[in-house]
């Protein structure tokens, strides 16, 4: 009996929207992957910028629906109706820009509120760009500060240059080799979350550090001063300090936190206590 020809699986259609403040490089993005070229003259995005891709994920063929939308607040009213139907979401910041990299959570803001009581942004794949890393030497924000911002948060994080293709590729792509490194790509994860019925599969989700931990290493990250860096009031005891420092130094120690920053935040911590300790009689 001859065996039953497999059928090919019926193409899958996504809608992305790109998101970020404006100069960030969204559209330069978008040209560099669809469209194998970087343009170096800035061209503010009116409005909306639309286009299509297709592109192959396993033994699936995607066809991509991507609008670029305007970062400037002027095209709110636009770019407000486009976050419905919405499966994978581009989070660009330029790393230069400190503002635009705090300027996220107000996009992830206008975006819970456009979609309303009934909407649900855990059914949607978020992908962090870190752009314009051939730049290094303007950098304001570094990889483990935008890498914790994204985890936390169970969102993907790249690191990207438009203008030299960097990551560009590595991000929606997917390949052997990141199969074999267990490493997610942004449409791979479209095509686990469309699969699974527009739930997130747990492995997914899953992050290697706890939310405390994020947090703080974020307040380590923004204290003003070591006794700020402790969380003691100035003029603590030696005890106080020391328990405070023995409290972080169990939530962050590198061999228990596998947040990115922690090694840093502890390195921070274990300085504060030593400052501290050097000027309390």
């Amino acid at each position: 009996m001859e065996a039953k020809r497999k059928e090919p699986r019926k193409a899958l259609r996504i809608k992305v929207i790109s998101m970020g403040n404006a100069e960030v490089g969204k559209s330069c993005i978008i040209k560099r992957y669809c469209e194998k070229r970087f343009v170096p003259k800035y061209l503010a995005t009116i409005g909306i910028d639309y286009g299509v891709t297709k592109v192959q994920v396993r033994d699936r063929e995607i066809k991509v629906n991507i609008f670029d939308m305007a970062g400037h607040p002027f095209f709110y009213e636009v770019r407000n109706e486009f976050y419905k139907d919405t499966q994978g979401v581009i989070l660009v910041y330029d790393v230069g820009l400190k503002e635009s990299f705090d300027a996220l959570d107000s996009w992830l803001a206008e975006m819970k509120q456009e979609l309303g009581p009934h909407g649900n942004m855990e059914n949607i794949v978020f992908v962090v760009c870190a752009n314009k890393v051939d730049c290094t030497k303007h950098r304001s924000v570094d990889e483990s500060e935008g890498r914790l911002w994204a985890e936390s948060r169970g969102f993907l994080y790249f690191e990207t240059s438009a203008q030299t293709g960097e990551g560009i590729n590595e991000m929606f792509q997917f390949s052997q080799y990141e199969v074999a490194e267990g490493t997610e790509t942004f449409y791979s994860a479209i095509v686990d979350l469309c699969d699974n019925g527009g739930k997130r599969p747990m492995a997914s989700m899953s992050v290697s550090f706890t939310k405390e931990q994020a947090d703080t290493i974020r307040r380590i990250r923004s204290s003003k001063d070591s006794w700020d860096m402790l969380g003691v009031k100035p003029g603590a005891t030696r005890d106080e300090v020391n328990k405070a420092y023995r409290k972080l130094a169990v939530l962050l120690h590198p061999d228990k936190c596998m947040a990115p920053g922690s090694e840093d935040a502890f390195k921070a911590v274990v300085n504060a206590r030593t400052a501290l300790l050097k000027n309390i009689k």
